[in-house]
């Protein structure tokens, strides 16, 4: 990352506390965030399932381990952000036992995007080893932990969420929505709207050229209009250029979308566009899109009108 998306380190007027802080998966998302973290000061120790894709981290200053428990056993905090949940729980509870390892009275954050029920039951069987707990997915990509411009979305206790400040204000903007399993609902709410916005970007972009207008002036000039979003400037740029190079993989939305549906089956709520916009996912996976970023869902679309 370069300089200029760091955080800038605390000035010898500002009373800081650096956070002895356990890090857990690295990924597209977790390498960054933790690279955030490490440079606003924290102590950070690292653990992921493939060591070698958390080197960049020991430059930055953190502290690698190859086994969970040993990461996670002095941590104040503990940040995880892993693939889905059933990996968060086979980290937690299943073979690497990070869990049993954490001290009564750690805080454990998690990052990932998993269902509300996953989130509330390892809330409950944390609280019973004393562990405190926060759901806070994040939205805003590669590019909104490169600018400390994520929207975190937390569930949880309002004094877990003080305490967990310092690694929020590091990373972006943060909002408690409601006790446990929150952030996970507002974060299918947020994966709801940014799936559908992009098959109807995709769906409106389309239409204009079979009709033989311009795509790219088409989504010039519905910008800073009724229609305007992040999804038409960012992905309707990416749907214009026919850059799919993955950011947000095709699959990761498929699962927070199934997560949206499998959540308002449990809440007897009926989602009639997500269901729709849910198949045109499974679909776009099945004809091989799975590894392209999510606005790839244009290909498919193009695909179904001949125009791929």
């Amino acid at each position: 990352m370069s300089s200029s998306s760091s955080p800038a380190a605390p000035s010898s007027s500002t009373a800081f506390t650096p956070l002895q802080l356990a890090w857990l998966g690295t990924g597209a998302m977790g390498l960054p965030m933790a690279q955030r973290l490490c440079a606003a000061g924290h102590r950070v120790h690292v653990w992921n399932r493939t060591t070698a894709r958390a080197e960049p981290l020991r430059e930055a200053g953190a502290v690698l381990h190859t086994q969970a428990a040993d990461a996670v056993r002095a941590a104040d905090v503990v940040v995880g952000m892993l693939e889905n949940g059933p990996v968060v729980q086979d980290v937690l509870f299943g073979a690497a036992e990070a869990a049993a390892h954490m001290r009564p009275g750690t805080l454990w954050i998690d990052m990932a995007s998993i269902a509300p029920d996953e989130a509330r039951a390892h809330t409950e069987r944390l609280a019973r080893l004393g562990i405190h707990a926060l759901d806070a997915p994040v939205s805003g990509g590669t590019v909104g932990v490169e600018a400390g411009t994520l929207s975190i979305m937390v569930g949880g206790s309002a004094e877990d969420f003080a305490r967990a400040t310092p690694i929020f204000s590091a990373l972006g903007r943060a909002t408690r929505v409601g006790p446990a399993g929150s952030g996970q609902l507002a974060k299918v709410a947020n994966q709801m709207i940014v799936g559908t916005t992009i098959g109807a970007v995709a769906e409106a972009l389309l239409l204009c050229a079979r009709g033989g207008a311009d795509m790219a002036q088409v989504r010039q000039a519905l910008l800073g209009g009724f229609a305007d979003s992040r999804i038409l400037t960012l992905h309707g740029e990416r749907m214009v250029q026919r850059d799919f190079a993955r950011r947000a993989r095709m699959q990761v939305q498929l699962k927070d979308m199934r997560n949206a549906l499998h959540t308002a089956d449990a809440l007897d709520c009926q989602l009639p566009i997500t269901a729709l916009v849910e198949q045109l996912y499974a679909d776009a996976i099945a004809h091989g899109l799975g590894d392209l970023d999510h606005s790839a869902l244009f290909l498919e679309l193009a695909r179904r009108n001949g125009m791929a």
